[in-house]
């Protein structure tokens, strides 16, 4: 049986410091304000490891001093996964445990993470003033202000900020008219990369946590549960869950969610069919599953609750579904499905939270090489090309979701992803 928290060890000594990890010059350099690809993610790994006993915060502190030996951007060129957001989100993870020169440097990043989000909020009602579409880089949790939203809520859940991002992704569900046709708030003109796309002539309206209307709707679950409100708050969750359950595919008896849906399916009502999808964090089943779950818990809906659940493990069940899994990463890999596995089942019903933690062996199990020792698999994971050594879709992340399906973690580091 392979022990899944020594491939985590293994991972975090290959990283121990810039200077002596096996990665790629470009961990370092170019995605140096990088939370998905550089040193911040990484420094994520540390500070989860430091804060729960099992590292050490000189870790930290090296990957840190790395990723700010230059300046850092900030203003319209940054978001909550690259520059002084990102930056924002790791040092308030450090800071919870350890504060000091972590607490001073990050009251100074929250004074321009307040002035971009409101230079952002402003763009977004003029655009909404105009009946305008969004693009997805307004609103969504990797780019947009769903992904300000949970450093804003950790940091002073009831502060003006907070509650002026969630007044605007109440004013997103609203519906707009784009040609004659009334379509949700959240229908973009571009295909699902941002950018034009011939695929896409009339746009899309996407559902994922991490690139649509998902990621609000656990940003707004979170705010409710941890007592922020505004006005029209429980009928935005609801016109969203509306919204789900409108677009649900009952796939036989494996109820799933598109990724996202075309102006023609819109149209007539009816979704093309397509071939199963990988049911992961940033796309499909697992991300909206815990997403509905957070909002059904809000709203006291105990039977949306179970049925986001049942759904879950529904796709961990399905063949085809995990066929489609082809990574190993927390994005869209089976990392990730540990993690949101685990994070689901602490908060679920009691007749679906023994399944859920039944399901995530085998996750883990898709992890690691068969049959190896915990370093060789941790120098795997660390030399990978393809995925690197980062957080999103490489080692750290995985490392991190090792952990965390042994142990809820620590550090609040996963709540850039709006899973809790």
């Amino acid at each position: 049986m392979i022990d899944h928290l020594a491939v985590s060890d293994a991972v975090a000594d290959l990283l121990a410091t810039p200077d002596t990890a096996p990665v790629p010059r470009d961990t370092t350099t170019g995605h140096r304000q990088q939370l998905a690809y550089g040193p911040l993610g990484i420094a994520l790994l540390h500070i989860e490891r430091a804060a729960s006993g099992r590292g050490s915060w000189q870790r930290v502190h090296d990957w840190m001093a790395t990723a700010t030996a230059r300046p850092v951007t900030s203003g319209p060129d940054s978001h909550a996964f690259y520059g002084a957001p990102a930056l924002a989100h790791t040092v308030a993870c450090a800071a919870n445990h350890l504060p000091g020169p972590y607490q001073r440097a990050l009251d100074k990043l929250d004074t321009q993470l307040t002035a971009d989000v409101t230079r952002r909020l402003d763009a977004a009602h003029r655009r909404i003033d105009a009946q305008l579409l969004p693009a997805l880089s307004e609103f969504d949790c990797i780019r947009g202000l769903a992904g300000y939203g949970p450093h804003l809520l950790r940091r002073d859940p009831g502060s003006a900020t907070v509650r002026a991002v969630l007044d605007y992704c109440v004013r997103l569900t609203e519906p707009l008219t784009d040609q004659g046709e009334t379509l949700p708030g959240w229908w973009t003109a571009h295909g699902p990369s941002g950018r034009p796309d011939p695929g896409f002539p009339l746009g899309h309206g996407n559902t994922g946590v991490a690139h649509g209307i998902g990621g609000v709707l656990a940003f707004l679950a979170l705010s409710a549960r941890n007592g922020t409100v505004v006005d029209g708050h429980h009928d935005a969750l609801r016109t969203v869950l509306a919204w789900l359950d409108r677009w649900q595919e009952p796939a036989g008896q494996v109820p799933m969610w598109p990724y996202w849906v075309t102006r023609a399916e819109l149209r007539n009502d009816l979704l093309i069919p397509s071939s199963p999808r990988r049911p992961s964090w940033c796309y499909g089943t697992a991300g909206l599953a815990r997403a509905q779950q957070l909002a059904a818990h809000v709203l006291g809906d105990t039977g949306r609750q179970t049925t986001a659940e049942e759904a879950f493990i529904c796709a961990l069940q399905d063949p085809a579904q995990m066929k489609a899994t082809a990574g190993i990463g927390l994005c869209h890999g089976f990392a990730g499905l540990a993690h949101l596995a685990a994070r689901t089942s602490h908060d679920a019903h009691p007749s679906t939270a023994e399944r859920l933690r039944a399901a995530i062996p085998p996750l883990l199990e898709s992890v690691c090489l068969p049959d190896a020792a915990p370093a060789e698999t941790a120098r795997a994971l660390v030399q990978d090309e393809e995925s690197g050594p980062g957080f999103l879709n490489g080692a750290a992340g995985i490392a991190l979701g090792l952990m965390s399906a042994a142990e809820a973690p620590r550090s609040a580091w996963d709540s850039c992803l709006l899973t809790a």
